[in-house]
C-alpha cells in the first residue's frame, strides 16, 4: 500500500500540472477577447463616440492577437490548448464585432425603422455572411495552417486584416457617427461580402512573421518605424484606412500578377 500510494503522488501531482496554462500568451488572448467583447457592447449601444470606440478596440485586439501567438513562440509555450484558445477569441473579436459593428454604423440609415424591410434583412444577412466566413477562416487555419512549404503568406485574408479594415472605416468617420445617407450604406453591401470571399478564398497574403525582429537591423528601419508610429498616432483616421486598403487590395493585385503569369509561362511552353 505505501509502495502504491508513493508512485500514485508523483503520478497525480503530474497529472494536476498538465492541466495548467502558461500565463502570459494566455492573458494576450484574454485580453484579445475582452476587447472584442467591449466592441460588441458598444457597438450595440451605438452612439457616435461608443462605434468610434469599439473600432478601436478591435484595433487594440489585433495588436492583443498579434502578441499572444509571438509570445508563445519566443518562450516555447505553444500548446494546443493556447491555439484553440486563441482560435475562439478570434471568432469573437474578428468576426461577431466586426459584423455587430458595421450593421450598427453602417446599415443605421436603412434599417432604422425599418428592420423588417427587404433591406434591413439583406444587411444583417450580409453581416451574417461576413461572421461565417470569419470562423471558416479559422477553422481552415486551424486544420491546415499557413501556406503549403513555409509561413511566409496566409492562404485567404487573415480575420484580423478583414475586422481592421471595418474597424478603420468606422474610426475614419468617427465624427460623423452612424451612416445616414442610404447611398453609402449601400457600398456596406458590396464590402462585408467582398471581404468574406477573400477570407475564405486561396488569395496569399503576406505574414511578416519571417521577419527577423529578434536579429539586427539596419539603422533606419528604426527611424522608419518610429515615423509610423507617429503618423497612425496623429493621423490615425487616414492611416490606418490606407493602410488596411493597402493591404487588402495587395493581396488581389499580386494574385492576379500570379495568375497572368502562369498563363503565360503555360502558352509558351
Amino acid at each position: 500500500m505505501a509502495e502504491y500510494e508513493q508512485l500514485s503522488i508523483p503520478t497525480f501531482k503530474k497529472r494536476r500540472m498538465r492541466r495548467g496554462i502558461f500565463l502570459l500568451p494566455s492573458l494576450m488572448t484574454g485580453a484579445n477577447l475582452l476587447c472584442g467583447y467591449y466592441a460588441c457592447i458598444a457597438s450595440l449601444i451605438g452612439g457616435r463616440e461608443d462605434l468610434d470606440h469599439a473600432a478601436r478596440a478591435i484595433g487594440i485586439a489585433i495588436i492583443f492577437d498579434a502578441l499572444d501567438g509571438r509570445i508563445a513562440r519566443m518562450t516555447g509555450t505553444n500548446t494546443e490548448f493556447g491555439v484553440q484558445f486563441d482560435s475562439l477569441a478570434d471568432v469573437v473579436s474578428f468576426g461577431i464585432a466586426p459584423a455587430i459593428l458595421a450593421y450598427a454604423w453602417g446599415y443605421h440609415s436603412v434599417v432604422a425603422g425599418n428592420a423588417e424591410s427587404f433591406l434591413g434583412h439583406f444587411a444583417w444577412l450580409c453581416c451574417l455572411t461576413f461572421l461565417i466566413c470569419s470562423a471558416w477562416r479559422l477553422a481552415r487555419f486551424n486544420v491546415k495552417g499557413m501556406e503549403p512549404g513555409g509561413n511566409k503568406n496566409f492562404v485567404g485574408m487573415p480575420t484580423p486584416a478583414s475586422a481592421g479594415l471595418v474597424a478603420a472605416i468606422v474610426h475614419a468617420c468617427r465624427w460623423s457617427g452612424p451612416l445616414e445617407d442610404p447611398r453609402w450604406s449601400y457600398t456596406w453591401f458590396v464590402l462585408l461580402p467582398v471581404l468574406g470571399a477573400l477570407m475564405t478564398s486561396t488569395v496569399r497574403y503576406y505574414s511578416f512573421k519571417d521577419i527577423p525582429w529578434t536579429k539586427k537591423q539596419p539603422s533606419i528601419t528604426i527611424i522608419v518605424v518610429v515615423l509610423l508610429v507617429g503618423i497612425i498616432w496623429r493621423y490615425s483616421e487616414y492611416a490606418l484606412v490606407i493602410i488596411a486598403g493597402t493591404y487588402a487590395l495587395a493581396g488581389i493585385t499580386l494574385h492576379i500578377v500570379r495568375v497572368l503569369r502562369h498563363r503565360m509561362v503555360t502558352r509558351t511552353a
